[in-house]
């Protein structure tokens, strides 16, 4: 393996599965942005999943609120900072492209689609979908996915099947945990959480790929393409 071919954030293996759920993951955001668009109330699903976790209080609610807290400017700046320092001292500045450009176009595009949609809660402040989800989601899947190009100091990445899973699997413990949060806290309606879990699955490849591209140049990546 050349160090080029060790750099490349979107590996060969994972290409299909990730893209699969890429694709998925971008037609549930619209879907439900479609089918809450304008709306401020909960639906059917939101009422129901409130129910269940309403009341929380100590120590759950310190939990919550601290989970809240990590998406919050200051908290998500200081993690997103320390993630970027550990992969410039192991001289590795294309993940540490990707690790703002994923996170970074990942809260974007939720901010874009609060104002498409024009979903509100408490009156007004404008709620799907999910910033607090997408961020969490979005930096774990940049983790998890810079992981699997790095099962060794040397050696090959994770393979496909377990590539994917690990990558699903992140995603799924962050964006449950920080969705979790907003419900409990009543920062955002259920389907919003599952709104801004989707829209970081769907972008966070394709920034991969994005920045694959603009790295090696046009030339390198339809080489790698062929391979």
């Amino acid at each position: 393996m050349t160090g080029r071919s060790a750099s490349v954030l979107l590996a060969p293996a994972l290409r299909v599965g990730l893209g699969l759920m890429a694709a998925l993951a971008a037609l549930v955001v619209v879907v439900l942005g479609l089918r809450y668009a304008g709306e401020g109330e909960p639906g059917r699903v939101d009422a129901r999943v409130r129910a269940a976790v309403d009341g929380v209080g100590p120590p759950w609610r310190h939990a919550a609120l601290a989970m809240d807290s990590l998406g919050e400017p200051v908290g998500a700046a200081t993690l997103v900072a320390a993630i970027v320092t550990g992969c410039l001292l192991l001289r590795r500045p294309r993940a540490a492209v990707f690790v703002v450009a994923g996170v970074g176009i990942a809260v974007g595009t939720t901010t874009l689609l609060k104002h498409l949609v024009g979903r509100t809660i408490h009156g007004g402040y404008l709620s799907y979908p999910s910033g607090h989800t997408a961020f969490a989601t979005a930096l774990a899947l940049v983790v998890a996915m810079l992981a699997t190009r790095r099962r060794g100091r040397d050696g090959p990445g994770l393979g496909g099947t377990a590539g994917t899973l690990l990558v699903l699997a992140a995603a799924l413990v962050a964006g449950a945990a920080m969705g979790w949060a907003q419900v409990a806290l009543d920062a955002h309606y259920p389907t919003d959480v599952l709104g801004g879990w989707c829209t970081a699955l769907a972008v966070v490849p394709a920034t991969a790929w994005l920045v694959d591209r603009m790295a090696d140049g046009p030339a390198e990546a339809g080489r790698r393409e062929r391979r």
